[in-house]
């Protein structure tokens, strides 16, 4: 597995649409969720996915600093293309260490599917908001506080 990082301004044409195609397959696709999936928040990001050893995408994950969506640092777009695996679990790691090194985060801000609230709890993440609708799915805002 290889994790990559990058900015923006440091993505291909080809490997950004890559990451859109992954993107919209999942959250608009197969969730069934209409909503701007392409934002301008995606310029302002750090772009986190992992390879696997075939080089296909196997997990993503974006890093947003404070004040671009939420007054913290936030992560989204989190994916993992097999369930299930650990994949998850791995890039939101990932995501977690770059908010907190690169982005001196002492906060961060998630907007969480709700049905996945014991996910984001094992890694940390506590309940911050009561159920709200987003794209006709289920979502809670959550927290991670830097011990």
């Amino acid at each position: 597995m290889e994790l990559v990082e990058k900015r923006f301004g440091e993505l291909s044409l080809e490997e950004y649409h890559e990451l859109l195609k992954l993107r919209c397959a999942v959250f608009l696709v197969e969730q069934q969720s209409p909503y701007q999936e392409v934002d301008d928040a995606d310029k302002e990001a750090i772009h986190l996915y992992f390879r696997n050893d075939e080089g296909a995408l196997a997990a993503y994950a974006r890093v947003l600093p404070a004040g671009v969506t939420h007054p913290t640092a936030s992560i989204g777009r989190v994916i993992a293309v097999e369930r299930g695996c650990g994949m998850g679990r791995r890039i939101m790691e990932e995501a977690i260490r770059v908010a907190q090194e690169e982005l001196d985060a002492d906060v961060i801000t998630i907007e969480a599917q709700a049905y996945a609230r014991e996910f984001y709890e094992k890694l940390g993440f506590v309940q911050t908001s009561d159920e709200f609708d987003d794209g006709g799915i289920m979502h809670i805002e959550m927290k991670l506080k830097r011990a």
